[in-house]
């Protein structure tokens, strides 16, 4: 199910948003090295400890919308330059409250994530479900759009999370042409964030978009050493999506 909203805000939004790209001038593409994700290192702002699960909650007009990432233990070979980097396979589901129905399940990605030596997080792709209902939430069909290998068909793998974010810095996360175009800016390294988990300080600040989805800006807030706390999507009107447990 898609939803698609407008109003005065948004546009002001995106106004906003093309003056700072032109200021910036175009994104920075990141500088890929095969060979460097033999010794990987933590990031402080996206930890790679194997077998937690982050649980996010948003409150929708349709219902409570909740979504679980697990590091999984799991692991998948991208092979890129000739070089097959060992990602750790990060499972990534989201599912809707409905009345009368319990919960029912939207979408469900693979994610293939890897850590460089100096810490970078870096993308390699996802093999991605999203689940289509009728109006009555009544299963029609499913959809695999949206999934992508680095190295497969022209893809290259982007960056995650920068090991050193600076305000002001932009850098590709993921490019397959058509399918996956998402950028990311570092906006700041000092937001507070109040969320149902707990409060953080010296929070990382982003900006993130994608020409194939012109209508969705998202501001997300990592805390240091946690990870992902918040995010505020921006699609016509604001949804704040909170962290609600890590298990």
């Amino acid at each position: 199910m898609r939803r698609t909203l407008q109003n005065f805000g948004f546009l002001t939004l995106v106004v906003t948003l093309n003056l700072m790209l032109s200021a910036a001038g175009k994104p920075s593409v990141p500088q890929f090295d095969a060979g460097n994700f033999d010794a990987p290192q933590d990031n402080l702002y996206l930890p790679m400890a194997i077998g937690d699960t982050y649980r996010y909650e948003a409150e929708e007009e349709d219902g409570l919308i909740i979504n679980e990432i697990t590091n999984t233990s799991k692991t998948k070979k991208v092979e890129v330059d000739g070089v097959k980097i060992r990602c750790t396979v990060v499972y990534d589901v989201e599912w809707i409250e409905v009345e009368g129905k319990g919960q029912v399940i939207l979408e469900e990605t693979d994610d293939w994530v890897a850590w460089d030596n100096d810490g970078n997080v870096w993308y390699f792709g996802e093999a991605t479900t999203e689940y289509l209902y009728d109006d009555e939430w009544n299963l029609i069909d499913t959809s695999d759009e949206g999934s992508w290998e680095a190295g497969v068909d022209g893809a290259e793998p982007g960056i995650l999370m920068l090991a050193e974010p600076q305000p002001g810095v932009s850098y590709r996360q993921e490019y397959y042409e058509g399918e996956a175009e998402d950028m990311g800016r570092v906006l700041k390294l000092n937001a507070r964030v109040s969320v149902e988990f707990g409060d953080f300080e010296g929070c990382l600040k982003t900006m993130e978009w994608t020409e194939l989805e012109p209508r969705t800006i998202e501001h997300k807030y990592y805390a240091p050493g946690v990870g992902l706390v918040y995010i505020e999507e921006h699609r016509g009107k604001t949804v704040e999506v909170e962290l609600a447990a890590i298990n």
